[in-house]
């Protein structure tokens, strides 16, 4: 049986290897009623915890969400917060309970649609709790430059399946380009780490790699995850693959010993490349192959 004093040691341990939210790949989205499932949720392989005190709880069991997560903080969780849609009461009785709750790392945003809605959320907090907008609908999507570049906004995130129930969209990555490349773009005018995708539905390692993958591709850097499994699977995607180190690390060998002299328009964006990979497999930990 684990005790208060061996809960404590292995949250300071997993705390101290945990990635930081700028760089976080795996974002593992919990049913804030689930008090049960949040320990093993902190000391999982998930980058970074986010409970959900929306879309996940009924309306009538907003207030026993707040107090489980609040409890939970008091005895020394630490996670993120999904909030309620700054146009509801619930949002109200969000920044009252938070504003000033040891364990809260910051809060997402739900059902973000304007810059407003970040920083009236941002200064309720005190201005010292980050704010990640999570956009969810067209509005959203064609405003998230201004949403970037809100102050208070730390990084973005993509309300995958409202923004299909809002425009009838296909769960397609031919359907789903557009407003992931919008966030991709928006993120870099706003001087933003990169965006979290939204979720994989179901249990299926295949599909959550494939739309891993995906996301890659169009420039995302992050991934709410549904289920404790996911998070490895996630992490492992969105990390430079070894070869790809090897490639980074000779690329970069061969640049220096060349006198660090760019030779032709090439050069550039693999060297840019070359430094994005070597510097995300510190971050991570990944080791070149042999």
């Amino acid at each position: 049986m684990t005790t208060d004093t061996d809960l404590a040691t292995l949250r300071e341990t997993r705390e101290a290897h945990r990635v930081a939210p700028a760089n976080a790949r795996s974002w593992l989205l919990l049913n804030a009623l689930r008090a049960d499932t949040f320990d093993a949720a902190q000391l999982s392989r998930a980058d970074q915890v986010v409970l959900d005190c929306e879309d996940a709880v009924d309306d009538s069991r907003k207030a026993e969400a707040r107090d489980l997560v609040l409890d939970w903080f008091a005895g020394g969780g630490q996670a993120w917060v999904r909030i309620n849609e700054r146009t509801s009461a619930a949002w109200e009785d969000d920044m009252t309970a938070l504003r000033d709750a040891d364990g809260l790392l910051g809060v997402v945003l739900a059902k973000c649609e304007s810059a407003d809605q970040v920083v009236d959320t941002a200064q309720r907090l005190g201005g010292r709790v980050p704010v990640i907008p999570l956009v969810e609908s067209a509005l959203g999507i064609e405003d998230a430059v201004s949403i970037a570049r809100a102050p208070g906004a730390f990084r973005l995130a993509f309300g995958s399946g409202d923004y299909r129930r809002d425009t009838g969209a296909a769960n397609e990555p031919l359907a789903m380009a557009y407003p992931r490349s919008r966030l991709v773009t928006a993120s870099r005018i706003g001087g933003l780490p990169g965006p979290i995708d939204g979720p994989t539905v179901g249990s299926s390692h295949p599909l959550l790699r494939e739309q891993s993958g995906d996301a890659v591709a169009l420039g995302m850097t992050g991934r709410l995850c549904l289920d404790l499994e996911q998070p490895a699977v996630v992490n492992e995607c969105l990390s430079p693959a070894p070869a790809d180190v090897v490639w980074a690390m000779d690329f970069l060998a061969e640049f220096e010993a060349a006198g660090s002299i760019i030779r032709d328009g090439s050069d550039k964006p693999r060297l840019a490349r070359a430094r994005l990979i070597s510097e995300r497999a510190r971050l991570f930990r990944v080791m070149p192959s042999s």
